[in-house]
């Protein structure tokens, strides 16, 4: 009786250590809590898991978020600093007030003329994930093989391509790059889903959502300690709207230049990151992963992709050497994607956003600036018909929902037949 007990409580000691690792993590990292703004940490996992004896890679497929970029809006920076200057002439600033209102002008300097478009940071990071895509999988790079890469048509995506095939043709010259960014592609790299869309906080969702936000609110002591005079934070200002435009520049700024010379989450408390963040995951959840209050059917809106990924592999398996297939979009479509191919459990059934951390779902080890996708296919030779594939999730291997002993490597025909089931199951209902 007294073992059990025991094993009953190292059990419970081990569920709230894992229910509390997203709060300790930011601790240590705060840059965590940015979610979709999170700049690209590179994988931890160095050493990939070898192949089944006499299988090597021969193709991979890719979905690529662009890399690290500005703020997409001028507003995001001039409601902080409208706010602010308000402040100023009414000399109700505090000494940090005074502090904060010259980091966010500094701030805005660099981001002028560049809303939404990619960082020097990120072009950095483009380079270095293609550079390790071929130093991995070097068989599917050899050659005079082609490299066929399509783009959103963002700057921000379109330069992300560009700086991952230089980077491959620096590494092989003798590749065979195609590349294009066309409104004809958007259907697959961009799809918009406006009925799922618009499905995303509809009545019980947004009931839940609102009453879990407003459980972690905290903007008050952030807001006050830039001001002297209450009176003008109740009449003037927005305090839980400035408080969310300060954390978004928190967030952001780690993707820029300026990240070298200062901080904003120095204005939060440990406990106030967590709550902000807490917040903007619950969000992404609603919009993008599977729960009943809106229908349990988010990742769907990603479903021409996930064909797409199939059709394009199914003909290039049947090629002798087939190379690349890469595709370069946005953070609203990996994410999705991810939790419609259930990588490392992302598809689970979640109702009750208290229990989103418990039950797995952190926003910012899916898709921070530069989140990828790479699916690598095996096979022994090119008539080999027994084809093996690996998921890469932020170039870490991931696991999928389909049988097998041999994780994380999985048999092509189960995938096919697993998510061809899916997409049908999800489109015969639609009809």
């Amino acid at each position: 009786m007294k073992k059990i007990i025991l094993l009953i409580l190292v059990l419970a000691v081990v569920v709230t250590v894992g229910a509390q690792k997203p709060v300790q993590e930011m601790k240590e990292n705060a840059s965590l809590s940015a979610s979709n703004f999170m700049a690209y940490p590179g994988p931890t996992q160095w050493k990939l898991t070898p192949p089944p004896a006499g299988m090597k890679p021969f193709y991979l497929s890719h979905y690529g978020r662009h890399g690290s970029r500005y703020m997409s809006k001028m507003q995001e920076y001039d409601k902080l600093l409208d706010v602010l200057q308000q402040g100023e002439r009414m000399h109700v600033l505090t000494p940090l007030g005074e502090d904060v209102l010259q980091r966010v002008t500094a701030v805005r300097k660099e981001a002028e003329g560049r809303l939404g478009e990619l960082t020097p940071l990120g072009r950095e990071q483009m380079q270095m994930i293609a550079k390790r895509m071929v130093e991995r999988f070097p068989e599917v790079f050899e050659g005079a093989v082609t490299v066929d890469a399509r783009s959103t048509l963002y700057s921000r995506c379109i330069l992300s391509m560009e700086y991952s095939l230089l980077q491959m043709v620096k590494m092989n010259p003798r590749l065979n790059i195609v590349s294009d960014a066309s409104a004809s592609d958007l259907a697959i790299l961009s799809f918009n889903d406006r009925e799922l869309m618009q499905n995303i906080l509809a009545d019980d969702a947004r009931k839940a959502f609102d009453a879990y936000c407003r459980s972690k609110a905290c903007w008050q002591r952030v807001v006050g300690q830039l001001f002297t005079d209450t009176a003008f934070v109740n009449s003037r200002i927005d305090g839980e709207r400035l408080n969310y435009y300060l954390f978004r520049m928190a967030s952001n700024i780690q993707n820029m230049e300026v990240r070298k010379q200062l901080t904003f989450y120095d204005l939060f408390t440990d406990e106030e990151i967590y709550m902000n963040w807490q917040a903007t995951n619950a969000y992404w959840f609603m919009g993008y992963g599977y729960t009943s209050l809106n229908g349990n059917k988010q990742p769907f809106m990603q479903r021409a992709l996930l064909r797409r990924i199939i059709s394009d592999a199914d003909s290039c398996l049947k090629l002798k050497h087939p190379g690349a297939t890469l595709r370069f979009g946005h953070d609203t479509v990996l994410l999705p994607l991810v939790c419609l191919m259930g990588l490392n459990g992302y598809d689970k059934s979640i109702r009750d956003l208290n229990y989103l951390e418990k039950r797995g779902w952190v926003d910012y080890r899916v898709f921070p600036m530069a989140a990828n996708v790479q699916i690598v296919f095996y096979r022994k030779s090119p008539g080999d018909s027994d084809v093996l594939l690996k998921v890469l999730l932020n170039e870490n291997e991931a696991t999928l929902p389909l049988p097998g002993n041999q994780a994380p490597y999985y048999r092509w025909s189960d995938f096919k037949e697993y998510y061809t089931k899916l997409l049908d199951s999800f489109e015969g209902n639609e009809q």
